[in-house]
């Protein structure tokens, strides 16, 4: 049907006013409540003259004011969104509903023309000319919303007066006011275009409103330089009319090749498939017919020993005719006849001592090995079928969260998306240990996973698809997720941060000790047994509860870095009572033995480390043991707070094994804490400085 009141949605379809309203009413037919009254003061820009618009206008407007949320059974849902008749996307229509809505007042005119050229043939006659002298109309007021001729129109619209400015036009029954006014603010004609959001405003949204800082243009100029382009626009599609045609000519051609090779696709697979049921059905006939033939001899074989041993009874067979000939009398005719029948008894007493069925009633040797035909079947394909994507171990991590990235072979044909899918291992899990789960199509080397478990083993798998076809499954990958949530943070550089000494990136997750010059000229307090001191950094968000796990990756050319936790409390004393640096104790890992004032100083310490340096990790001392243990440095180190628990662990964070743990003292608020001296670089991981966590 024509356009009626058409408005312009975000997407740039348009939608008369009533099916927008019929959309609603639809959409959300339980949350609008027909009898309310509650009502705002309308723009007048859009608002029709029907009683049931104005009203869904007023049911609209009242949710700005009567519901903070959407509840079940308020006026109006706060956020309605509604799809898109034209392409079907959902339209929010945010808390102002209808009224943000331009209204579409070029497509209004095309639809006036039209219809006045429908028209054409019924002349609009004059509403003010009496009978029966009525003239036929000339010009139409907008103002006065009437028709007039000619002598008419000039005696209601005399020069000098303030109806001769009146708008006119020509004869038409559509008096509707064609002023476009601010979606933001109701009473102010719009007569600006922001460039930023290429749309209409008035001067309130460029003074104070939510277009203050964008750049805007003047109407008039928008009009010209939108014309100009239209109008290029155009020109280039019609003098492209001949191609146009051409290319819709090939397309119909391709429709066509499309559908026939299509079906002769499907015929040839059908063919294949038909030759695979005609040789497993050929397989299947031999081989059960070879089953039936052993079954029928071993059965003829087990029957005739069955009758042999029967003979053996009392009163038939052998038993018996041995009875009737012991009652023979004659000697030289039982002899005759005994000889040869001690012989024959003999062998069944024989076969008595060594009984042995005569067939094995076990068919293992006919029993089928399917699962590689299976799996073959299974992988059957087209030629056409991508091959299995790798996925990325050295650039996918998971913590809470996981991050899967894979790559394709070099000589891979480009595919169409790809599904990734995962589960979790464990015994006694039940379904999450066996049932896989996939995400949404991805259209690009990498997804997300959120909702992982602590401290679980998870399988991942991915596949292609182009045209359709499904490639193999890649092979699976497992990921071992930490014993926490991952904690969000950056490096702080207001809380003793050395800027001599330390180098941080703009992102803050970088930090960076150079070897210079002090280092260096420090060389022979090192020689005789002096230890220099360590710069310190530390996050800038702090934990005060639950338990947390950060990660990070230390250079292996590190000459020594010390990594753990800091407690603000002790930390203010520490940075405002500093310590003799040049005192073997200033390092509590040192393996420097001063008896109680040690166990003092350590007390007193902000800081509860672990040593890395060189490619390794210094397990500190046990009580148990004189020696310190040495690991090999992983690529990448974890740390968990255990904040009530009042523990910290660290971990490889590539396997997840714990190195190290230890009590540490959770008074106040606890920072994750670093300390660099030589060269060395500590970098955090992403998922560290995502600041997912808010505290």
């Amino acid at each position: 049907e024509l356009f009626t009141h058409p408005l312009i949605l975000p997407c740039q379809h348009s939608v008369c006013h009533k099916c927008i309203r019929e959309l609603l009413m639809l959409n959300h037919d339980d949350s609008f409540d027909a009898g309310s009254e509650c009502s705002l003061p309308g723009s007048p820009r859009s608002r029709v003259p029907s009683p049931s618009m104005e009203r869904l206008d007023r049911l609209v407007r009242s949710g700005s004011v009567s519901s903070p949320g959407w509840r079940r059974g308020s006026v109006t849902p706060r956020i309605t969104t509604i799809p898109c008749p034209g392409c079907q996307h959902d339209i929010d229509l945010g808390e102002r509903g209808i009224s943000m809505l331009f209204r579409n007042f070029t497509l209004e005119n095309i639809v006036e023309r039209y219809r006045q050229a429908a028209r054409a043939a019924v002349a609009i006659m004059c509403n003010v000319c009496k009978p029966p002298q009525v003239q036929e109309a000339t010009k139409s007021c907008m103002d006065c919303k009437a028709s007039f001729c000619n002598e008419c129109f000039k005696l209601n619209h005399p020069w000098g007066t303030p109806k001769a400015q009146h708008e006119y036009v020509g004869p038409t029954t559509n008096f509707r006011p064609k002023v476009l006014m601010c979606p933001e603010h109701e009473m102010e004609k719009v007569n600006m275009y922001c460039e930023v959001c290429k749309r209409p405003v008035c001067h309130l949204c460029k003074l104070g409103g939510a277009h203050a800082n964008h750049k805007v243009t003047s109407m008039s100029s928008a009009y010209k330089i939108l014309k100009e382009k239209l109008a290029k626009s155009i020109h280039y599609l019609i003098s492209k009319e001949d191609q146009v045609k051409a290319q819709i000519t090939g397309l119909e051609s391709l429709i066509n090749q499309t559908e026939e090779n299509g079906q002769l696709a499907e015929r040839r697979a059908n063919e294949h498939f038909e030759r695979l049921f005609e040789t497993l059905q050929e397989r299947k006939t031999e081989m059960l017919r070879s089953i039936e033939q052993s079954r029928s001899r071993r059965l003829d074989q087990l029957k005739g020993q069955v009758e042999e041993y029967q003979g053996m009874l009392e009163n038939s067979g052998l038993v018996g005719y041995a009875q009737e000939v012991l009652k023979e009398t004659d000697q030289s005719c039982f002899v005759q006849t005994a000889k040869q029948l001690h012989v024959r008894i003999q062998k069944a007493t024989e076969s008595l001592r060594t009984f042995h069925p005569a067939a094995d009633p076990c068919f293992d040797e006919f029993v089928l090995e399917t699962s590689r035909e299976e799996t073959l079947l299974k992988e059957m394909c087209f030629g056409g079928v991508p091959d299995p994507p790798l996925i990325d171990l050295s650039s996918s991590r998971v913590y809470n969260e996981a991050n899967i990235h894979w790559r394709l072979s070099e000589d891979s044909l480009p595919t169409d998306h790809h599904v990734l899918e995962y589960r979790r291992q464990g015994e006694g899990d039940g379904d999450d240990g066996s049932t896989w789960r996939s995400t949404e199509r991805v259209y690009g080397p990498s997804t997300s996973v959120s909702g992982l478990e602590p401290d679980c083993l998870y399988s991942f798998r991915v596949r292609s698809s182009r045209n359709s076809m499904f490639s193999p499954y890649s092979p699976e990958v497992t990921f071992h997720t930490p014993p926490a949530p991952a904690f969000g943070f950056l490096f702080n550089d207001k809380c003793g941060f050395s800027t001599e000494r330390l180098i941080l990136n703009k992102r803050r997750d970088t930090v960076e000790s150079v070897a210079g010059m002090g280092f260096l000229l420090a060389a022979d307090r090192v020689q005789t047994g002096s230890y220099l001191g360590l710069d310190y950094i530390i996050g800038d968000t702090g934990i005060s509860q639950g338990r947390h796990f950060w990660a990070f990756r230390v250079e292996p050319y590190s000459f020594l870095i010390k990594v753990g936790v800091a407690s603000d409390t002790k930390l203010v004393e520490w940075f405002h009572n500093p310590r003799d640096t040049s005192s073997p104790r200033y390092d509590h890992d040192s393996g420097h033995d001063s008896g109680s004032e040690d166990t003092c100083y350590e007390l007193s310490q902000p800081f509860t480390l672990l040593t890395l340096g060189m490619g390794k990790v210094f397990i500190p001392k046990a009580s148990s043991s004189s020696s310190v243990r040495i690991l090999p440095m992983p690529q990448r180190m974890g740390i968990c707070l255990d904040y009530d628990a009042c523990r910290v662990y660290f971990y490889d964070a590539d396997s997840m094994r714990c190195l190290y743990e230890r009590q540490v003292d959770c008074s106040g608020t606890m920072y994750p804490a670093f300390g660099l001296m030589g060269s060395g670089k500590v970098q955090l991981e992403d998922f560290s400085t995502a600041k997912r966590l808010t505290f």
